[in-house]
């Protein structure tokens, strides 16, 4: 059948391009019309993970939302008419937004102040007009620098910036929303600094420069392996047809992706440059095959040529990109979705690709005609065949230096694999002076963090937290868990009891504590009820008083801060539960720590799981499970010395780099793959282990490293990206196929030549 279905380019090569051509162009169009980026980063996440059905059943409770903070700063300080009407009209501007509840505004202007009076207890704002008098600023001043629920909180403690924050759900932030806010914030510039922080606004960013990376991306790498196209295959015919494979298969690829209703994600926007990069691979194995075989049969005719290489290049052309697509395909196992779909609609273009190159390439080289090829001189060796000799012997005679330095490279990444680290920051994936970072870190600064984790205290019992000793042990964890460096301020129903007790005692600082019996609490939260927005309240506790939510703002979004922060909150868990409490996590903090355990768990799994695939696959194709378990051993080495590195750097796995065993695996595997392939037949045809060694160094060995050459130079590509972790990743997957063609060629080779391999395959 697969005779058959070959023949069909060669007889039809005509329908073959139109069938083509149009399937190309209706992905084309479902591309164009259906493509999204996705902006919501807890869209990245599986909701249906028990952290995150958790945590989003906490964010109903609480009405715990990501804040949009915008921060202004006059030098001279705030308490001037001029930047406090500033920050009057911000947060109403803001509060008209459609995207935004009026009540989820808070400023300087909006703030709840807390004031005993003779009648009981009031709440109201800060200001409501604009103090003109230099009395009355000084007695706002003096309001804000009494209260420790807004002062270091809304305002620095040096009176210089100070924050409107409007809290929004997941569901209404858009591109359209972000370019709003940002135009907004930028009117109100001058003679005030303005900035613009919080996760919203990073998803924003990232939204926005994704695509932009992608659109700069694919011509640099286009472009480049244009040229080492040319100069490898020295053919603009044989160019022409493989870039057109690769870049058929990449609008397939998105196509089906916009099909399906999948949306683009930050990591999706490497998928173009990996399809390029790896898709060459099959035009570049079926060029060099038909290079060497015009040379050896010039007076062919053209339909002979084209099937005689269809004929000996379909099976490893079909065998490499099945294992290149495995090794992509393991990445389903991973519950994070971008790098689940990443893996997915990779695999796709892959073996897109493989058939366009059994299809689109015979096809073209019928309507084209066959590239010229300079014959090779009978009786001659040709110059390939003198670096094969050369090489092989070389090899075979430095095979215990080869494995010596294989053994203590191996060794010093397995101790460099130790100090991998994962990190779920988002504002790592930034430039560090790029605007996003600076304006984050000049938040922190002045405030207690951008980042935040809520913790969830729940007791079967209700009023457990009116109770004065539980209330201590809370304000006690507070207080403990502040003093780690990286957490800027805490904020719960703590807060909340001591102010009111403290201005219910005519605002003496001794009495800025808890309560000391329930019914004072009671009493207090009832005052606050009646006085204030009990919203507010709900925010923190819930009517029962059986569940509490702190808030903590942590100075940094990446996971050694955040697991820094729960190992101190958890110190207390013992001391809680002997009151019959639990301690849950919720909020987006917590939700991004849980993806970095994901990615590693994913990261694990796709590994073992691609390295059992790829070996099986071998040992199917080859009908050996010695070949799969030796064409494996480049690969693996690789994997080992990839991760030693990362550890050795100090880089971290993220949802990029968790990318990279798999990519590795899946496109290391190729040059294992020929290499076998090629060295069977020759060893069937000669049954010679060393001349059959040295001829697959010419043939295959040729191919192998232009292959490698093409690869490495898409991959650098990425090194021009805007996001750091593609450049890193760039990097490491250039490294790791130098690595995999290396080992391929020297490791493997000897391995292959020491065992015998397929030689009862002759007998």
């Amino acid at each position: 059948m697969m005779k058959n279905l070959l023949e069909f380019p060669l007889k039809r090569p005509w329908i073959v391009m139109a069938i083509v051509m149009v399937i190309t162009v209706f992905f084309f169009m479902q591309m164009k019309d259906g493509s999204r980026m996705e902006t919501d980063l807890d869209e990245y996440m599986p909701h249906n993970h028990p952290a995150f059905v958790y945590s989003d059943l906490a964010e109903e409770w609480f009405d715990i939302k990501d804040g949009i903070i915008i921060a202004i700063e006059n030098p001279d300080g705030i308490y001037n008419p001029a930047t406090l009407t500033k920050i009057k009209q911000i947060t109403k501007d803001l509060q008209k937004l459609d995207e935004i509840e009026k009540s989820d505004v808070t400023s300087l202007y909006t703030a709840d102040n807390i004031l005993g009076t003779e009648e009981g207890m009031d709440v109201k704002p800060f200001y409501k007009r604009v103090p003109e008098s230099a009395e009355g600023m000084d007695e706002l001043r003096e309001n804000v620098r009494t209260n420790d629920m807004v002062f270091g909180r809304l305002v620095s403690e040096d009176e210089t910036v100070t924050v409107v924050i409007a809290r929004i759900g997941d569901d209404v932030f858009s591109q359209e929303f972000y370019e709003q806010i940002l135009e907004l914030a930028n009117s109100y510039e001058g003679p005030e600094n303005i900035y613009v922080a919080g996760r919203p606004i990073v998803e924003g960013t990232m939204a926005q420069l994704g695509p932009a990376d992608m659109k700069k991306m694919v011509p640099i790498v286009i472009a480049v392996i244009l040229l080492v196209l040319l100069i490898l295959l020295r053919s603009f015919r044989n160019t022409l047809l493989t870039m057109v494979v690769v870049f058929f298969s990449t609008i397939w690829a998105f196509g089906l992706m916009a099909l399906t209703g999948i949306p683009i994600y930050s990591v999706s926007t490497m998928i173009p440059v990996m399809l390029i990069s790896i898709g060459v691979a099959d035009g570049i194995h079926v060029f060099s095959h038909l290079s060497f075989h015009i040379s050896e049969n010039p007076t062919a005719s053209k339909l002979d040529v084209v099937r005689e290489v269809l004929r000996e290049m379909w099976l490893p052309v079909v065998m490499t990109s099945v294992t290149t697509a495995a090794g992509f395909i393991s990445l389903l196992t991973s519950q994070v979705y971008p790098i689940k779909y990443f893996g997915l609609f990779t695999a796709f273009g892959v073996l897109s690709a493989m058939t366009l190159s059994l299809f689109l390439i015979p096809a073209g080289l019928m309507i084209l005609g066959l590239p010229k090829v300079r014959q090779a001189k009978p009786g001659s060796d040709n110059q390939a065949g003198k670096i094969a000799t050369w090489s092989t012997a070389t090899l075979l005679r430095g095979k215990f230096l080869v494995l010596a330095m294989t053994v203590a490279i191996i060794a010093i990444s397995v101790y460099g694999t130790s100090k991998v680290w994962i990190n779920s920051s988002f504002l790592d994936k930034f430039e560090k002076d790029s605007d996003i970072v600076l304006t984050d870190q000049f938040i922190n600064d002045h405030f207690g963090g951008t980042s935040t984790l809520n913790l969830i205290l729940e007791s079967e019992q209700a009023g457990a937290f009116k109770s004065p000793e539980i209330m201590e042990l809370v304000s006690e964890l507070q207080a403990d868990v502040e003093s780690i460096e990286i957490v800027g301020s805490s904020f719960g129903l703590v807060d909340y009891l001591k102010r009111m007790n403290k201005v219910m005692h005519a605002d003496a600082e001794e009495f800025n504590t808890i309560p000391e019996s329930s019914d004072l609490i009671a009493q207090y939260m009832l005052l606050y009820e009646m006085s204030g927005d009990p919203e507010n309240l709900w925010q923190v506790t819930d009517f029962e008083a059986r569940k509490l939510n702190v808030t903590f703002q942590i100075k940094s979004d990446n996971s050694k801060a955040t697991n820094e922060v729960i190992a101190g909150v958890e110190s207390f868990r013992d001391q809680f539960e002997e009151h019959g409490i639990q301690m849950n996590y919720a909020g987006s903090g917590y939700t991004a720590l849980v993806f970095t355990d994901l990615i590693l768990e994913g990261q694990i799994t796709s590994l073992l799981l691609s390295l059992v695939i790829v070996i099986l696959l071998l040992s199917l194709m080859f009908k050996n499970f010695k070949a799969g378990l030796i064409g494996a051993v480049p690969i693996t080495i690789t994997a080992i010395i990839s991760f030693g590195v990362m550890g050795l750097s100090g880089i971290p796995l993220s949802s990029t780099t968790a990318l990279l065993s798999s990519i590795s695996i899946g496109i290391g595997i190729d040059y294992a793959v020929h290499f076998l392939d090629r060295y069977r037949i020759n060893l069937r045809a000669n049954g010679d282990t060393r001349l059959s060694l040295v001829q697959t160094m010419g043939h295959s060995g040729r191919a192998i490293t232009f292959n490698a050459i093409v690869v490495i130079a898409g991959f650098l590509v990425l090194l021009f990206s805007v996001f750091p972790p593609n450049r890193e990743l760039g990097g490491f997957v250039s490294m790791n196929m130098f690595t995999s063609f290396a080992g391929t060629l020297t490791i493997m080779a000897l391995i292959v030549n020491k065992t015998k391999l397929f030689s009862k395959d002759t007998k």
